[in-house]
């Protein structure tokens, strides 16, 4: 069984997994969180520098960055984790599908549509080793079309397909999102045998509760998710997903964060004065996608 470690950003309200296999002392980071402070556009990596001190204090070896889709709320850091360490960098398969929807927004010539700029692109099913231990991918998207969730034994890191049952699930009207497809995904994952644990990509804390919390069971999502538990329907959480989506306003971070991990987390090529930039494309987020 996997040794799992949780790291709660607190500025971007993410958890961040050190996942180790403790017999061979080989390790995977899922959903790496880069620092930055978007006013004076000030990148930094205090915060995965201290989870890569901890796996070296543990003996870890790094083998793997893993991203659970592109995420559009903080800068992954996972290219900074295959510089640290070697790691090489794995996500879904799809993430092709976002590269295209998003290069053009960015007049990103640079990226080329085709994920090379990942070590690994999982195909649903697709199954690898965390030293000995064995993780299946699952293609579980709706909240991107690229979202991948992976099960490591009696654990699944679902990303943000899901969040504690008491906050619900991810938003769907992202570009290649879709609320239906999205209660398919997560039927999938409610398949998993109950006491399956769960652990989530972010939690942010709904009324009447102050302690975050990033892990629960499939059992209790079954049961206890506002938006898909107890017998919920399709049509009634599209109905649900789609009003609510309306009413959400984009991630603060959705520029700086897309070209950035549309390239695997590593900022644009520098220009000619030698500086690299990010983008604000001025009134055509929602548009050129």
């Amino acid at each position: 069984m996997a040794d799992i470690q949780a790291f709660f950003d607190r500025k971007t309200s993410t958890v961040t997994y050190l996942v180790a296999d403790p017999e061979t002392k080989r390790a995977a980071i899922i959903d790496p969180v880069a620092d930055f402070d978007p006013a004076p556009a000030r990148l930094g990596y205090a915060s995965i520098d201290a989870i890569l001190d901890i796996a070296a204090q543990r003996g870890l070896a790094i083998d793997w960055a893993l991203d659970t889709h592109a995420h559009a709320d903080h800068l992954s850091a996972a290219h900074h984790v295959r510089e640290k360490t070697g790691a090489r960098i794995g996500i879904g398969a799809k993430i092709t599908d976002v590269q295209k929807a998003f290069a053009p927004l960015f007049n990103a010539h640079d990226i080329t549509p085709d994920g090379a700029v990942f070590d690994a692109l999982w195909e649903d099913g697709a199954t690898f080793r965390i030293g000995s231990v064995d993780v299946t991918v699952m293609h579980t998207p709706g909240h991107t079309p690229a979202c991948v969730t992976y099960v490591v034994g009696d654990a699944a890191f679902v990303g943000d397909t899901l969040f504690m049952p008491d906050y619900g699930t991810a938003r769907a009207d992202f570009p290649g999102g879709d609320a239906a497809t999205l209660y398919r995904s997560i039927q999938r994952i409610l398949a998993l045998p109950a006491e399956t644990r769960i652990f989530v990509g972010h939690d942010y804390l709904p009324p009447g509760r102050t302690e975050v919390k990033w892990e629960t069971t499939v059992a209790e999502q079954r049961l206890q998710n506002i938006h898909v538990g107890a017998g919920v329907t399709e049509s009634e959480f599209v109905a649900m997903r789609r009003a609510r989506d309306k009413t959400l306003a984009p991630p603060a971070l959705i520029l700086p964060s897309l070209q950035t991990n549309i390239r695997a987390g590593a900022l644009p090529p520098r220009e000619d004065d030698g500086q690299q930039y990010l983008k604000l494309p001025v009134n055509r987020l929602g548009v050129a996608a």
